[in-house]
């Protein structure tokens, strides 16, 4: 045993060696700073024994899988009935000729090409290809307003803009003239309407680069530093303008590569993974989990339909069956509301077979231990969700609630939780089938270190990242990026958690939505909108109030069907909600007919069941004093939610308040 701590020590010191050795044959850009706010500087890595890899481009990570992997399938694109297939030879290749393209429309290093559309070949093709032409890639969100999408294309100095259709072109036809550096526009879906000066079509675009050489792009590439940067990641500003997170060829090909790991995706040469893209690429995790990891590992990346989430989502898995998919926690709700109310209109025999093998379920997970029996129901139920072959599921982009967490527990679906932010290239804190444990966000991804800052007598303090994952800085946002890190480089990100005996870490909330009440009492409201949620399941959403406030008060909303066409929420109760009620004797059909206490046996419901969350409380401060139901529920389209459906605290607080100083008048007086 001895001998082997001998090997242990000695190999110690071949790493520790090995990391000069490394960044001295490492092509690095000169740096002397470990972060910057302009696109053309260059940062030194956070480099040491925990993370001594070898610094690698994009395009190096792109040729080693090419290397290993190139004549699987990369990509798949449903066009009518047919599945189109790209290899990941194919798929390099047309990355180059797109890399042409933009070169021959002008594009300059350090410049941004914006793409603004839905998730598809051609995104990925153009994100690529920008960064293999030595421009850096900026997603924009569909849902961005004109002005929104102006922003970001200024603010990253655009010299090309992809859009997908028509209504995307549309809102950069009402700005372009107030953006000074572009050059052009290639629109990737759909005919175009009339032919305007600098606009291509997709394949016109791909057409350009047959007129630049191998040669020219080579050099571009060649000159290419992994400390350099080439994504742009737009934070979803629910607090002021968004702000330009810039990262590195190094925090993209090191992420992709340890990150997935600690989440136990698979190399293709064990097993090729196979994933449906459909949440937002513009957001770090959809970027780093469909396009990036997808390229390290050979992953066969199918592009659901641009409908995916107004309902037909679970038709792409269907046809797809992928090995793992990655929801964000208002996705694994909407889910789990569609199984329940496919539940309950089943007949009495199967809704109790499935509902008893759902106990069952839970239980023997809970207990870690062995089910067959039920396996069998439960496995049908997976089949028509199209995930019976899934394997992995993970939730990330925000906090996900318990009761969801236990739902899918039933269904024998441990949701694996995955935890940091767009300024750590997505995943620090990663779960996975050997990392789990019950509602925690998993332990540090391997060559990753985190630290507590200002840990109270609870043990719970703000979390600090510091590894290869820590982004360059904000472009041009000098104090931002101050504030961000601290004075020895490490990343605070302004949320609060605590970490048990074993590194699992448990996120108790953000120290910006901390509340303090008058009497100086710190509470997080996480946990108690949480539990209000899992007392009233007719509750959709649930948002504390009351900083400065002398007590605490709630908005809640109540779940109801959506419009398909609009997504917008209707006036109408989902079933799930008709069902609550009709258990309590209510004849409730509409969110109208609830409202303003018109419906006193649902309001009586409400009532007990927040003084059953009050009951739990620490103390007096932490309970709800007062409550209302607004009268429309929270959406995208709505403002109240950002793109990947993260409570926008500060809008809601916003839109609501006159209905919140109609509420308190008398108290404010």
């Amino acid at each position: 045993h001895s001998s082997l701590n001998c090997d242990d020590l000695l190999s110690n010191a071949a790493e520790k060696k090995s990391i000069e050795e490394v960044l001295a044959g490492a092509e690095l850009a000169p740096a002397q700073c470990l972060w910057t706010t302009e696109a053309s500087r260059s940062v030194q890595l956070r480099m040491d024994e925990l993370c001594p890899e070898q610094p690698i481009t994009v395009h190096q990570m792109f040729t080693n899988s090419v290397q290993k992997y190139g004549k699987l399938t990369a990509l798949a694109s449903k066009r009518g009935n047919k599945w189109e297939k790209v290899t990941f030879s194919e798929y390099y290749h047309l990355s180059r000729m797109a890399a042409k393209g933009f070169l021959k429309l002008g594009l300059e290093q350090f410049h941004s090409v914006a793409i603004l559309g839905f998730n598809s070949a051609e995104w990925f093709i153009a994100a690529v290809g920008t960064v293999f032409a030595g421009g850096i890639m900026a997603g924009i969100y569909t849902t961005n307003s004109p002005d929104a999408c102006l922003y970001v294309a200024k603010d990253s100095r655009a010299n090309v803009i992809v859009v997908e259709n028509q209504k995307q072109l549309d809102k950069i036809l009402q700005v372009k003239d107030k953006l000074p550096h572009l050059k052009a526009i290639v629109q990737y879906s759909g005919s175009l309407k009339e032919k305007l000066p600098n606009f291509y079509s997709w394949e016109e675009f791909m057409g350009l680069g047959l007129e630049v050489s191998d040669q020219e792009l080579d050099e571009v590439i060649s000159s290419q530093k992994a400390n350099q940067c080439c994504v742009l990641i737009y934070t979803s500003g629910t607090t002021g303008s968004p702000k330009g997170v810039m990262l590195s060829h190094d925090n993209i090909t090191w992420t992709a590569h340890h990150a997935s790991r600690a989440g136990d995706m698979q190399p293709a040469e064990i097993r090729q993974e196979s994933l449906v893209s459909y949440l937002p690429l513009s957001h770090i995790a959809a970027q780093i989990y469909d396009l990036w990891t997808g390229i390290q590992w050979g992953e066969q990346v199918s592009f659901a339909q641009p409908d995916a989430l107004k309902g037909s989502l679970v038709d792409t898995l269907r046809e797809v069956t992928p090995t793992a998919h990655m929801g964000v926690p208002r996705v694994w709700e909407k889910i789990m509301e569609k199984i329940k109310e496919g539940i309950s209109r089943c007949g009495y025999m199967k809704r109790k077979l499935v509902t008893w093998a759902m106990s069952v379920s839970l239980e023997a997970n809970q207990r870690l231990t062995k089910y067959v029996i039920y396996s069998l129901v439960l496995q049908k139920l997976r089949a028509e969700l199209g995930i019976s072959n899934c394997v992995k599921f993970f939730s990330g982009a925000a906090p996900i609630g318990n009761e969801t967490l236990q739902f899918f527990l039933g269904l024998n679906i441990r949701l694996y939780e995955a935890y940091g932010m767009s300024e750590s290239s997505g995943p620090h804190f990663m779960s996975g089938p050997k990392v789990y444990r019950f509602s925690s966000c998993g332990k540090v991804v391997p060559g990753c270190r985190y630290k507590l800052v200002n840990v109270d007598a609870d043990g719970i303090g703000e979390v600090c990242f510091w590894g290869r994952n820590v982004f360059m800085g904000f472009l041009n946002l000098e104090d931002k990026t101050k504030e961000a890190l601290d004075e020895d480089g490490w990343l605070r990100s302004g949320d609060l958690g605590k970490v048990d005996e074993d590194g699992f870490l448990y996120i108790t909330g953000r120290i910006k939505e901390l509340i303090i009440t008058a009497g100086g009492e710190n509470v997080a409201p996480l946990s108690i909108e949480d539990a209000v949620k899992q007392e009233l399941p007719i509750i959709s959403n649930a948002m504390l109030i009351g900083d400065k406030r002398k007590f605490l008060s709630m908005l809640l909303t109540l779940k109801c069907t959506i419009n398909p066409e609009t997504t917008e929420p209707t006036d109408i109760l989902s079933l799930e909600a008709v069902e609550f009620c009709q258990r309590l004797g209510s004849q409730s059909t509409k969110v109208s007919g609830i409202i303003g206490g018109k419906d006193k046996i649902v309001y009586q419901s409400i009532e007990e069941g927040i003084a059953r969350v009050n009951s739990k409380a620490t103390s007096n401060a932490q309970r709800i004093q007062k409550w209302t139901i607004l009268g429309k529920d929270f959406s995208i389209v709505g403002g109240e939610l950002g793109p990947t459906m993260k409570l926008r605290r500060p809008v809601v607080l916003a839109v609501s308040l006159l209905k919140i100083l109609l509420l308190f008048w008398p108290i404010i007086l």
